[in-house]
């Protein structure tokens, strides 16, 4: 199974993060299928820079987000606009 997740990258105690597409069981900084964009939590407000096109391309091809991404892309608007073109088909 595919899951929408965060990858740490950064320095110590300077953490940024990539929104990644990668497979359920790889560890958190392994490889990954696809990159989605980023997350920088160290700015004020935190930093979103995400692909929305790709993330509902892998949306409707059945990858779960993690907690975490799922509350951005909630944010962002994404789910809600995936969820809403599922109903209508």
């Amino acid at each position: 199974m595919l899951r929408i997740r965060l990858r740490r990258v950064g320095a110590k105690k300077q953490p940024s993060y990539r929104i990644v597409i990668t497979d359920a069981r790889s560890p958190r900084d392994g490889a990954y299928v696809d990159l989605l964009g980023t997350y920088n939590p160290l700015t004020d407000p935190p930093t979103i820079v995400l692909d929305t096109e790709k993330a509902k391309h892998w949306l409707q091809r059945g990858a779960q987000p993690s907690s975490p991404v799922e509350r951005m892309l909630r944010k962002l608007g994404v789910l809600e606009n995936v969820v809403g073109n599922e109903g209508t088909h």
